[in-house]
Parts: C-alpha cells; structure tokens; sequence
C-alpha cells in the first residue's frame, strides 16, 4: 500500500507567504509515528535533569537547530525524511522568536510545508531553553 501527502492551500496564490500548510490530507494508508518534544538539550539526559547537561546557546536559530538534529536522528532510525513530516507544534517561550526559529528549519524541509501550530508558553523543562518541536510523521506501512 503507498500514500501520498498533499498540501491543502484554500488560495495557492498565497502558500508562498506561509512556513507551514494550512493543512496535510494523507492519502492512502500508512503508519503514524508521533515524536516527543525536542528543545536544545540533548536528546538523552538524565531524569531528573542535571542543570549541566542543559546549558543552551542564546540564539533562538542555534536552540532551533539543536532541537532539529535530534529531530534528524529520530527520522534518520526509521528511514523517514523531513518529506514524511505531516505535523509540526512549536513552543516558544517569546513568540518574537518566531521568525528566527523559522529561518532555522527551512533549510531541513525545503519546500515541504507541513501543518503546524505555534503556541507560546511561560517555560520549558530546563532553564534557558526558548523552544520545544514536536512532530507527527506519516511512514509506509510495513509488511
């Protein structure tokens, strides 16, 4: 069985403006896999956090690109591809951030605009983390 994914833009003329999709049909039938919040710190440490292993750049483009490469990695253990990528939710802690941490993940998606929310929250699980991505990823059905 394969799907497709396919953009829903109600006015396409304007999806240039837009970093996301307003949203994402699958069509066909496939796999979810759900990706749990990635901020700057590693992918792996400890519970309860140690603050030393949570010490983040300031750059909201360098927390963003942290978060992403362990995003990458996720993606990379099922063979999936940013393409795959049908649903992105966004925390920030100041939504000004916004468009630095956009300018951080157009260049993992490309021209691929999955849906997306962008919600923004009083903190994150470790002191100076200004953002948390977490992902919804369409895969083939296996077997």
């Amino acid at each position: 069985m394969t799907f497709e994914l396919k953009s829903i833009h109600p006015d396409p003329s304007q999806a240039h403006k837009m970093p996301y999709a307003p949203a994402v049909h699958i069509v066909g039938a496939c796999d979810l896999m759900f990706i749990s919040g990635a901020t700057a710190s590693a992918l792996y440490h400890d519970h309860p956090h140690r603050d030393e292993e949570h010490v983040h750049p300031h750059a909201i483009e360098d927390q963003t690109k942290n978060a992403m490469e362990a995003i990458k990695s996720i993606l990379d253990e099922v063979g999936a591809s940013w393409k795959d990528v049908v649903k992105v939710t966004k925390y920030l802690t100041d939504i000004r951030d916004g468009d630095g941490m956009h300018r951080a993940m157009r260049p993992y998606f490309g021209d691929w605009r999955p849906a997306s929310t962008m919600v923004c929250i009083n903190q994150l699980s470790s002191p100076g983390a200004r953002v948390e991505l977490d992902m919804i990823v369409a895969l083939p059905k296996k077997g």
